[in-house]
């Protein structure tokens, strides 16, 4: 198993499987040792073999005392976790994503792209876009699509790019999982909702991302973004109270060996709460729902050097890991 990076927080929830053995909830904790939940809790009324994460999350304010217990104790169940598979630490059932959220991606964005004749220099360019994502974050509303829970992956798989993606691309994003469902959630409370964080790589055909025959429709993030596994999620899901500040998180990818992105969470337009606040007005938010915070600077698209076959992206975010996957070429249908 690729290293998950070091664990900072005192424990987090993994999904695992060891030799043998089917996937489980797991407690991990720092010093590399994994302990599989189901049985472990002395709660018969929702413990047992079909025990998942995402069933813990619908328990969260119950559970979360007896994990903390269970992470302080030492006893024969505990096993290295370098003998496992990692899995994605939870299935969602519904995937929103945030786009265009982090300012100076914007602003690169919009200066680069900007017409041919535009008599304003690159540095007034830069300033007036610069203004124009200040009054957004403070007046405008966030822009948010859905995704498909089956597009999740484990953090240690191959992604497959599959024949058809003519200009596959990364992007890291910080995803916050829920705990406590809501619907019309106020922004002062949005962060009571968040049981963790966890990394998620959203990955893009890029060419996929606007209808040529409809161009009037706009984008079509189901062909973009969707494909299998193109989603890697992981490898923890660690509790909000241990993730520090969403807002001041270290976010960094490199293909290859080589830095690409590499950002704040602080260049955020749109913060967590925000995020979740104008999430739960459209629908109702459920526990082990992803929410998707966005990407920063450093896409594939806007370098010139998009995915190929046999590249390696490694990513992490403070305190929460490291995801290492291996792009593989396709096969035709």
């Amino acid at each position: 198993m690729p290293p998950a990076g070091p664990l900072s927080a005192p424990f987090a929830l993994a999904t695992l499987s060891f030799p043998g053995e089917a996937p489980h909830p797991a407690l991990v904790r720092p010093d590399g040792r994994a302990l599989a939940l189901p049985g472990a809790l002395d709660d018969p009324a929702w413990d047992g073999p079909a025990l998942t994460v995402r069933s813990l999350l619908e328990r969260w304010d119950e559970v979360l005392p007896r994990l903390h217990e269970l992470a302080g104790e030492d006893s024969a169940q505990w096993r290295d976790i370098a003998d496992a598979a990692v899995h994605a630490p939870v299935e969602p059932r519904q995937v929103f994503q945030s786009g265009a959220n982090y300012r100076q991606h914007v602003i690169d964005l919009e200066v680069a792209h900007r017409p041919a004749d535009d008599p304003r220099t690159p540095e007034q360019a830069r300033a007036d876009v610069a203004a124009l994502m200040d009054r957004r974050a403070a007046e405008d509303l966030p822009y948010v699509f859905l995704g498909l829970p089956s597009a999740i992956c484990g953090p240690h798989d191959d992604v497959v790019l599959p024949p058809e993606c003519a200009k596959p691309d990364w992007e890291l994003e910080l995803a916050a999982v829920i705990g406590r469902p809501g619907y019309r959630i106020p922004e002062e409370a949005a962060l009571e909702h968040v049981a963790g964080y966890a990394i998620a790589n959203d990955l893009t055909d890029r060419a996929a991302v606007f209808r040529r025959d409809m161009p009037a429709i706009g984008t079509d993030w189901l062909a973009a973004k969707n494909a299998p596994g193109f989603t890697p999620l992981g490898p923890w899901l660690v509790p909000a109270e241990f993730a520090g500040d969403p807002a001041d998180l270290r976010i960094t990818l490199a293909l290859n060996g080589t830095t690409m992105q590499d950002e704040s969470t602080s260049d955020m337009l749109f913060g967590v709460p925000r995020l979740i606040a104008h999430i739960s007005r459209c629908a109702r938010l459920l526990p082990g729902d992803v929410v998707l915070t966005g990407s920063p600077a450093g896409n594939g698209i806007h370098t010139g050097r998009l995915l190929r076959d046999g590249d390696v992206l490694e990513s992490s975010i403070t305190g929460l890991g490291v995801q290492r996957t291996r792009c593989v070429a396709g096969e035709a249908a």
